[in-house]
């Protein structure tokens, strides 16, 4: 099979989807990669690397979207690459279709194989593909809310580990799963005063062995949520629903009553955001205030760093893709139904419930089981 890596063109993006490393593997298991020219360069993967790996480097994402059977991506293809995708090729990459309507469309029309890294499943119920990323972003939200609490950039002057003889910052992480644990981690590590939110009673027990007492674990209300977010300094969306819009716990009310100076960071923002305020932001412009709370919603946060962020997507999606190769799309999501759950589109059908709820009426989008679509 002919893998095609083109370089990223989201603002700021500088993951790349297959590592030299990943590269070698796919070559040693007889396939060809070919790589757009200084694809990982900013973050030191250079073009003689990827060639001492075994791929082809060209010069336009033109030429890899023409010719490649799989094309092997991070972020969601932009308009222009969804336009270039065709019948019988295969994308591999993060999607986070339900907020989108304008790629979920071009993606239908493109006729192509399109899965999704963060609906792809483990036996143990987790989204393996999805994981890495998530520990990152939860690790950089409360990087980013530290940051963004200092004076001089908009925030209350708070010092999130406080010093002796002043108290901590108060940090409210909203869901406990891999991002608010993660989040709750590192803000842990500086000093914060920690409380974690969830609706899951055997995960907040989870947590709270964990943590051995240095968070507070609160069964998730409305009543909950207001009571903790008015007292907050900074406050991390870490809400997932897989494949599906981020429900909106944090409401316009919610962020008029925290207080003056605070931070919010969401990190649902890929699937919509989990606060009634946001809105999609980027590295290069990413934070705005609104009722005197600085918003932090920069949809592909794991780019800032982006170095760590691909090798650590690499040793997750590089078992999935090589099957995908080895035995060619259709058969290799029959084989695993993990797998076969990261497909969202195929030839012209959705085939991801979730994405079906989100759009179903705006677009006149019907529901194809992933089986059925793929003719088995």
């Amino acid at each position: 099979m002919l893998i095609g890596v083109p370089k990223e063109i989201k603002n700021h993006e500088y993951r790349i989807g297959l590592t030299p490393a990943a590269v070698k593997e796919y070559v040693t298991h007889g396939h060809q990669v070919m790589v757009q020219t200084n694809g990982g360069a900013a973050i030191g993967f250079t073009d003689e690397q990827y060639i001492a790996a075994g791929a082809q480097i060209v010069d336009s994402a033109e030429k890899i979207f023409a010719e490649a059977d799989m094309i092997v991506k991070v972020k969601e293809p932009q308009p222009n690459e969804c336009k270039m995708l065709r019948k019988g090729q295969t994308l591999y990459t993060y999607l986070h279709l339900a907020p989108d309507p304008q790629q979920t469309e071009l993606l239908i029309a493109s006729g192509a194989t399109c899965i999704a890294y963060e609906t792809v499943t483990d036996a143990r119920g987790g989204l393996p593909l999805l994981a890495p990323m998530s520990e990152v972003a939860g690790r950089m939200s409360i990087q980013a809310g530290a940051h963004y609490l200092e004076k001089a950039h908009g925030g209350s002057g708070t010092l999130l580990g406080g010093v002796p003889g002043v108290a901590p910052g108060k940090v409210l992480v909203v869901g406990g799963g891999v991002v608010g644990t993660h989040a709750a981690k590192m803000a842990v590590g500086l000093g914060a005063e920690v409380t974690i939110l969830d609706r899951s009673i055997p995960r907040l027990r989870e947590l709270d062995d964990i943590f051995r007492g240095t968070v507070k674990t609160v069964y998730s209300t409305v009543d909950a949520i207001e009571h903790y977010s008015e007292r907050a300094d900074l406050v991390v969306g870490a809400v997932l629903i897989p494949g599906a819009a981020a429900p909106k716990l944090l409401t316009r009310e919610h962020i008029r009553n925290m207080k003056e100076g605070s931070v919010v960071v969401d990190v649902a923002i890929d699937q919509g955001g989990c606060f009634e305020t946001s809105r999609a932001t980027t590295h290069q412009d990413p934070v705005y205030v609104i009722d005197n709370v600085v918003h932090y919603c920069v949809a592909n946060m794991p780019g800032g760093v982006a170095r760590t962020s691909t090798m650590a997507l690499n040793n997750a999606t590089l078992p999935f893709g090589l099957a995908l190769a080895n035995k060619g799309p259709k058969q290799a999501m029959l084989d695993d139904v993990h797998l076969l759950n990261g497909l969202n589109v195929h030839e012209g059908k959705v085939t991801y419930k979730a994405v079906v709820d989100a759009l179903g009426k705006q677009l006149g989008l019907t529901y194809t089981d992933a089986r059925t679509a793929l003719g088995a």
